[in-house]
């Protein structure tokens, strides 16, 4: 008898946290950099660290969301206004300014460099004013 009720608590507890679904928030800043690379040449691609009012993040995982949609930004800039297409994005952020210039100077430091170990990579840094990320609305609204 004891077995059958563990199993019916079990099974009611695995529903109930079935149903809870990670609810997404609105942070007022988030702070955001892209990275791009090529398989095709050593050419890699930085932008600016961007101050981001109003993005998405997940709540229990706080993963940013619609990463994949920042990352097509970045992309699309490159292939149209810079002439390179079929590159590599990826969009790195943090919710410290501090956290995410930790990021970009780890990030930075591996693909140029020290004086005694020089990296074979050509990075080239995009500012503000040549590329900006654009905020994309996932308010449940949107999402329906």
């Amino acid at each position: 008898m004891t077995l059958w009720k563990y199993s019916l608590a079990v099974l009611l507890l695995t529903c109930m946290v079935g149903q809870t679904a990670a609810k997404s928030i609105q942070v007022p800043h988030l702070y955001m950099f892209g990275f791009s690379a090529s398989f095709k040449d050593s050419v890699v691609y930085v932008t600016d660290i961007q101050d981001m009012k109003g993005v998405w993040i997940d709540n229990k995982t706080k993963f940013l969301l619609s990463r994949e949609n920042y990352s097509h930004q970045l992309t699309d800039y490159l292939a149209n206004q810079q002439q390179q297409p079929n590159r590599i994005c990826m969009v790195f952020y943090a919710k410290t300014f501090k956290k995410a210039e930790k990021l970009f100077v780890k990030l930075k430091k591996k693909y140029i460099g020290t004086k005694k170990n020089p990296a074979h990579y050509d990075m080239r840094f995009i500012s503000q004013q040549e590329f900006r990320f654009e905020t994309i609305d996932m308010s449940p609204e949107q999402q329906e």
